[in-house]
């Protein structure tokens, strides 16, 4: 990371020093802070896209291994566990995140069966991001 914070800091002082012909006064603190901002950025809106799944492909995949408990977004088990979006924050270790919805699926916990031996990796990435994507949007738009 700091490797990156200093290519881009010296990208910056190189346009300044091409583009100045009055060559300002210029404050490199705020210049790192900006640098390091456009890296935290790019890191993670990178992270995000590359971790996205397929939602048509986890819709599939949950109608085939997690209706029968998680029907409709809920949970036929422990009730007040549901797959809605507060519940979600509320119950699953880490939050509502496609993260801790992976590790839940591939290690199960109490009741839930743990599904890392029966579904691929990225079969289970395609979950996280249909369960995340279907509670942020409403379960009751499913048929």
């Amino acid at each position: 990371m700091k490797r990156a914070t200093f290519a881009i800091l010296a990208i910056a002082i190189t346009c300044i020093d091409a583009f100045s012909i009055s060559r300002p006064k210029v404050d490199f603190g705020k210049v790192a802070q900006a640098s390091a901002a456009a890296i935290v950025m790019v890191t993670t809106i990178g992270v995000s896209s590359a971790l996205a799944g397929d939602g048509i492909a986890g819709e599939q995949l949950f109608s085939a291994n997690c209706a029968a408990c998680h029907a409709d977004g809920q949970n036929v088990i422990m009730p007040e566990k549901t797959l809605e979006k507060d519940a979600l924050q509320k119950y699953l270790a880490g939050g509502r995140t496609e993260t801790a919805i992976i590790s839940q699926v591939t290690n199960g916990k109490n009741a839930m069966p743990a599904f890392g031996g029966r579904l691929s990796d990225n079969d289970i990435q395609n979950v996280a991001t249909f369960v995340i994507k279907t509670s942020e949007e409403g379960w009751d738009y499913i048929e």
